[in-house]
Parts: C-alpha cells; structure tokens; sequence
C-alpha cells in the first residue's frame, strides 16, 4: 500500500491530477484569460528572499495568532471555494481538518454543504457572501449564518465575470442525472479512486448549492444561483456599508489590490480586508498580491487587520507575507488539492506542511513568533513592489 503522506503541496497537486477526472481537476487550476495573474502570484513570492542569522536563534517559536476575533494555532485560513466535488466529505472535511489543526475557515455561499453542517464541525467558519440577488436575500442569508453560529462574514468583491481561458475552461454540468452519467462516465471510470469515494456514500457529486437558497426548499442549482449574481446589479460603496451595518459581528471584505479602495472598506466599517486578485482566476493582468500587499499594510494596517490570498504554496509563502504586513493568509488551491489527494486527511498534510514551513523560517531567520517578523527579514528586489492607486 502507497503512503497517503505527501511533503509538498506540489506533491498534492500530482495526486490530485491522477486521482481526479479531467473535467474535475480543470476546476481547481484554471486561470483567467492568458494566466498572467496567475503565474505572477506564483513566481512573485520565488522572487523574495530571505535575510537569516545563523546563531543566538530561538529554542521554541510561537505561530499563533488572531485573526477577525478567533485565535489560530498558525496564521492560515482555510479560503472559501466554491462547489468541492473533488470529494464526497467537500467542505464538512475541510471544516474538521482546519479545526484539528487550530484554525478557521471560510464557507463559500458557493458551497456544496449547508452552513449548518459546517458550523457544526468548526464554529470557526466565516461565512462568505457575493453581491448577488436583493438586499432581502442578502438579508436572509446573513441572518441564516448568525442563526448557525458563523464567526463572522467575507463579503467577495473581486469578481468581473471573466470566462475565457487559453487552455479551455473546465466543463461544468447543470446537474448530475442519466445523461450527464452517460456523458462523463469515461472520465469517472478511468479515475476509480475518485469513483470509488462516492460509490461508497452512495451519492453522486452534488452541483447546487445549498446556501444560495432558501431554507427548507429545494437548493438552487450552481449555474441557476450563478446567474442570479450575474444579472444583480454591481454595488456600490454605500452599498457596502448598508451591509456592513447588517451585520454586528467581524465582517471582512476580499478583493483588496488598490490603495484608495483599501481606504474606502476602512471608512465603510470593515473588521479586515483580504489583497486578493481571486487567486488569478478573475481579471487578467492584475499584479501578483504580495506585490501590492506593502503599500495596502503601510496605508491601512494601523486601523484594520490586513490579510493576503494568492499563490500561496510553502510554509516560507507564509512568512514572506507576515513579513511584509499580512496579519495571516488564505489559502484555496493547496487545501483543494490535499482534499482531493486523500481527503480530511489530506487537508491536514497540507496545514501541517505549511506549520512545518512557517516554523522554519521563523527559526532561520531568528524570530520567536510571528508578530516579531518585519520587512527586514525579506530580501525585496528593485522594482518588486506595485503602488496602486496611491
């Protein structure tokens, strides 16, 4: 029997790859457009370094924080995602695996498991919401995450409905019935670890999302709710603070890349904001997040907490944003990949790689916490950083 243990998150990528159908996998790679985004949130963190001391270094480091009210064990939370049909146990997995691990989630509104489900197995979800439908929805799917329990919301902003990918996009059915069986049987059959996952619970992948509906009626499916966000009309920044005001608890808002927006979320009353380009799968051609991440901390970091999303792969990822400003990280991608490679198991694999990482470099480079880090621990080449709108 194969070891189900995996040393980097690139080895969970491979696993993922093989285990999973091709349609499936797609998902959980693809970029916007030409992938510039995507491949800049990447290859920005290999271009820092670092600057340790070799002697006089701490016997124990201390990796937890807080974040939005909740402590955590290590300064990384579980990011919101969409639909995870990558595995049967989806986001009830993730929610466990992140509290056996001493950290935080993020609920999509997008999620293949209701609110309540994953409250349950970690009361620290955030419950994270788009722009989409009437205030009374918003209304009513906020007032349905304080009533399981949420610890708070992430509001998602960064979202220009950008579809087109050079390498294709991943094909997506309406809902899993005889046909859609028929169609992609192919692709199931030749992956049967996958197959075999929901053999076992005796279920197909569920493509609705539960948490876009209404409680005690039937869940919309993902493209229906999906169009619903589509045709709302964008918000404005008043718009943002009316929701803010709906909600009495920490509420960050994720999508931050600008300067002056970062300012308008303090003014419109956020608890945190999230520099996130949407992980390269949005608006192509925007700068990698560690990038901006200095200018939006200088400017905003002293009234809000400041977290990053973006590229984030290794343990040094983690450091290198701590260090210049970030208070902690959300990751999407590696957790996905841990829980497609061997479920909640595989989530943990990829929390611990990153703790093991973060424990490393704060070794190196001689800090005994993660609040001690500073830019002086990071080596920035010329021309790194990117100011926008200043």
């Amino acid at each position: 029997m194969s070891n189900a243990w995996f040393e980097t998150v690139a080895e969970a990528r491979r696993r993922a790859r093989r285990r999973l159908p091709k349609s499936v996998y797609g998902a959980l790679v693809a970029g916007s457009e030409r992938g510039t985004t995507l491949t800049d949130n990447l290859a920005a963190f290999g271009e820092l370094g670092f600057a340790p001391h070799v002697a006089g270094l701490p016997a124990q480091r201390d990796l937890s924080t807080t974040v939005l009210g909740q402590r955590i064990e290590l300064p990384v939370i579980l990011s919101p995602t969409g639909v995870q049909a990558v595995h049967p146990d989806g986001e009830v997995a993730v929610a466990r695996a992140a509290a056996a691990r001493g950290t935080a989630l993020g609920l999509s509104s997008f999620a293949s498991k209701p609110i309540e489900e994953v409250v349950a197995a970690n009361p620290r979800t955030f419950f994270q919401i788009y722009w989409s439908g009437s205030k009374d929805q918003l209304l009513q799917r906020l007032e349905r995450a304080r009533a399981a329990g949420a610890a708070g919301v992430i509001v998602t902003l960064d979202w220009s409905f950008s579809h087109g990918r050079d390498w294709g996009s991943p094909a997506i059915p309406e809902k899993v019935d005889f046909r859609t069986m028929l169609r992609y049987a192919p692709e199931a059959i030749t992956h049967p670890r996958w197959l075999a996952a929901y053999a076992k619970t005796r279920r197909v992948p569920d493509l609705t999302v539960p948490n876009m509906g209404v409680p005690g009626q039937p869940a919309p499916t993902f493209f229906g709710a999906y169009g619903e966000w589509m045709n709302t009309a964008l918000p404005s920044w008043a718009d943002v603070r009316w929701l803010r005001q709906q909600w009495d608890g920490p509420f960050l808002l994720k999508g931050i890349t600008r300067i002056d927006d970062a300012r308008q979320a303090v003014d419109a009353g956020v608890s945190a904001i999230s520099v996130s380009n949407h992980g390269g799968n949005n608006l192509d051609g925007t700068p990698a997040t560690i990038r901006v991440l200095p200018s939006i901390a200088e400017a905003v970091g002293d009234q809000i907490e400041v977290l990053l999303d973006g590229g984030v792969r290794r343990g040094s990822d983690v450091v290198k944003a701590l260090a210049l400003g970030a208070r902690a990280v959300l990751i999407g991608r590696a957790y996905l990949w841990g829980l497609a490679a061997n479920g909640q198991a595989g989530v943990e694999n990829v929390l611990d790689i990153l703790r093991g990482g973060i424990d490393s470099a704060l070794l190196g480079l001689g800090r005994s916490s993660v609040h001690d880090l500073t830019s002086d621990d990071v080596v920035v080449p010329p021309n790194f950083l990117r100011r926008l709108g200043a």
